[in-house]
């Protein structure tokens, strides 16, 4: 078998977490701390499911394209505007660009 350069590939790490959205949080976290290791990582494209139902896919970051170019970096059902990055300022607290 022959791979050709910049093959996507696809992690399946099974968790085990009591819903929907702390799946989602857990995701989250793991790509941001893969992202922060590697570009290889896309955020964008990063969905979770439950293990008997792996063709229901639920999307983790909103992801939609913006005007000017970029995609929300936000969590999928968001309640602020769009926007392409999210900026931590001081005690954790968060600030939307």
């Amino acid at each position: 078998m022959s791979l050709s350069p910049g093959t996507r590939w696809v992690i399946h790490l099974p968790v085990t977490v009591p819903d929907l959205a702390r799946a989602r949080m857990l995701a989250r976290t793991a790509a941001r701390a893969l992202a922060s290791l590697t570009r290889a990582v896309d955020t964008g494209e990063v969905t979770v499911s439950e293990e008997d139902s792996q063709g229901v896919r639920h999307r983790v970051y909103c992801d939609r394209l913006l005007p000017g170019g970029g995609r929300c970096a936000l969590p999928t059902d968001h309640l602020v505007p769009c926007t392409r990055r999210i900026v931590r300022h001081q005690r954790n607290t968060l600030r939307f660009r």
